[in-house]
């Protein structure tokens, strides 16, 4: 992000974004005096131990907002997940950006995996990200290599709708985002890329979450299933 942050800033000015997630910042500690910026609260995770990678969101200083920890602190995961608190009437939001290398290790995955679960059983979410499964069709929700199945899996089983439409990175689906409410992400546009990234910025809007209200209409909790079960079963 070093020589794209006045670029960055000068687009924020323009459009008054309430939120920004970034992912493969490339910051490290010698960042640390010129990342902010003025009218935001900076949420960071930086990749340890090695060069690139790594998430931020900034967050409007307008909005009530705390960092949640959906996972162990030793899970190398690049994800962080913030809770902004709705106003009068409507429920909170949980937030998320994430940065997925190409050929994370099965384990890191299944750690991300649970935080996403964790989030989704929140009553309005929304997941921003570079997950880089390439070979993902989402119109046909099918995927050519395991841990894309995978990645499949997971938003199935959370029950998570996929709204970007169209390619970010040349012809590739590679920066998507994730809600488990429908209706609740809309006007979801790609808007140029930020200096020479050969990524689209994503822009969208959330739309108000309503407070949940209170009934006695006895439902089945689908998310108690055995998938796993459902699937051999089918096989």
């Amino acid at each position: 992000m070093g020589n794209k942050q006045e670029e960055l800033e000068t687009c924020v000015c323009l459009q008054g974004y309430d939120l920004i997630g970034i992912m493969e910042m490339w910051w490290d500690g010698s960042y640390e005096w010129s990342v902010g910026m003025e009218g935001y609260r900076l949420f960071r995770k930086d990749r340890q131990g090695r060069r690139g990678g790594g998430v931020d969101l900034y967050v409007s200083d307008q909005l009530e907002c705390m960092e949640l920890h959906l996972g162990m602190d030793e899970e190398p995961t690049e994800s962080l997940w913030v809770r902004i608190k709705g106003s009068t009437g409507t429920g909170d939001i949980i937030a998320g950006v994430c940065y997925r290398p190409p050929n994370q290790e099965d384990q890191v995955d299944e750690a991300l995996y649970r935080q996403i679960g964790a989030a989704s059983r929140s009553q309005a979410l929304v997941l921003m990200g570079d997950f880089n499964h390439p070979d993902i069709c989402w119109r046909g929700n099918t995927a050519g290599h395991k841990q894309s199945r995978k990645f499949l899996e997971c938003t199935d089983d959370n029950f998570l709708l996929q709204v970007t439409e169209e390619p970010t990175r040349r012809d590739a689906m590679l920066d998507l985002v994730l809600t488990n409410k429908e209706g609740l992400v809309g006007d979801v546009k790609l808007k140029g890329s930020l200096g020479c990234s050969d990524h689209e910025m994503v822009e969208l809007n959330i739309l108000r979450a309503a407070r949940g209200t209170h009934c006695k209409l006895t439902t089945l909790d689908f998310r108690r299933a055995d998938f796993g079960l459902f699937r051999d079963l089918l096989g």
